[in-house]
């Protein structure tokens, strides 16, 4: 139940992929996670390739197992981003908010397996179309960047819709949400929140005290008018943003407002005037442990779910 085709795919014990999250995303949880036997993720975010380049020396230092770079397509560097992971071989790109199209012929001709996060049918059969190896489906429950559709119902839509392997994303954090994803059709699952209360997770303290006292209705959805809404943790910028969206101000005026905030929350952590970027699950995560725990809770709990779930069938 727990192998597919992911795990051939990435040469991974698990099916189990870390959510790209900018700032939060490091070396050392990436290689954390790649070393309990998923697969870690560095987030290149809008950052520049010199930074990044640190942290994939710094998880070739901390792993020989296969990681992977997110990489954001609008960001002002993505070309030498793109550049540095031909250089670099990195094995895995996730991309999000855009097409990797122009860059496809050049990764594949290294062997990076290359992965788009998309929020509908349409945007998969085009990922499809132009060679990604699989794709990452991500509900709104998720935290950060979002789209419309539940991950429950986009999931098996997409799944009927394309033959290359989903990972379902967004509100996944135990077992019993990744035994569900897999119930859709889904060969994987993409975990950001869980993530941010790992052990090896560099994010702030405040930071992660947030998402373990978050409840059920904790998070909102901000910057809805600017075409690029983000789940957060409400909090007095998430307020602000509220304010500033009911009296019709601009995106270049709530764009503003957003900027720096995400380091703002996770590097300093000020979890009031900064960005807390969480999905739904939040109200799920009760503890801080080890990425080698999480997985392996995980995996044990969906194992159990399932032979529940058969002797139940029966």
């Amino acid at each position: 139940m727990i192998q597919s085709r992911i795990c051939d795919l990435f040469n991974i014990q698990y099916p189990i992929i870390q959510g790209g999250m900018a700032w939060v995303a490091t070396a050392e949880l990436a290689a954390a996670v790649s070393n309990a036997g998923g697969l870690g993720i560095i987030a290149a975010g809008n950052a520049p390739a010199a930074i990044i380049k640190n942290e994939i020396d710094k998880v070739k230092k901390l792993t020989n197992k296969p990681y992977g770079v997110n990489v954001m397509l609008l960001s002002p560097f993505v070309d030498e981003i793109m550049e540095l992971i031909v250089q670099e071989r990195v094995p895995v790109i996730t991309t999000g908010a855009g097409n990797p199209g122009k860059y496809m012929s050049t990764l594949k001709s290294i062997g990076t397996k290359v992965i788009p996060v998309v929020p509908s049918v349409a945007l998969a059969q085009r990922m499809e179309r132009i060679g990604a190896d699989a794709i990452i489906v991500e509900g709104t429950e998720a935290g950060g960047h979002i789209g419309e559709l539940t991950t429950m119902v986009l999931v098996p839509q997409i799944v009927d819709a394309v033959s290359i392997p989903v990972i379902a994303a967004g509100g996944i954090a135990d077992g019993r949400g990744m035994l569900a994803a897999f119930a859709l059709g889904a060969e994987g699952v993409q975990v950001g929140t869980r993530f941010i209360c790992a052990e090896e997770c560099i994010a702030h303290d405040n930071y992660k005290d947030v998402v373990l006292k978050a409840k059920d209705r904790d998070t909102v959805v901000t910057g809805r008018s600017t075409g690029h809404p983000v789940r957060v943790v409400k909090n007095k910028l998430s307020k602000e943003f509220e304010k500033l969206e009911k009296s019709g101000s601009s995106p270049e005026v709530l764009e503003n407002l957003g900027a720096g905030k995400l380091r703002l929350s996770v590097i300093e952590g000020d979890v009031d005037q900064g960005s807390v970027m969480a999905g739904q699950i939040a109200g799920l995560v009760k503890e801080i442990k080890s990425c080698k725990a999480i997985i392996e809770d995980m995996v044990d709990e969906a194992k159990r779910k399932y032979a529940a779930m058969e002797h139940t069938l029966r």
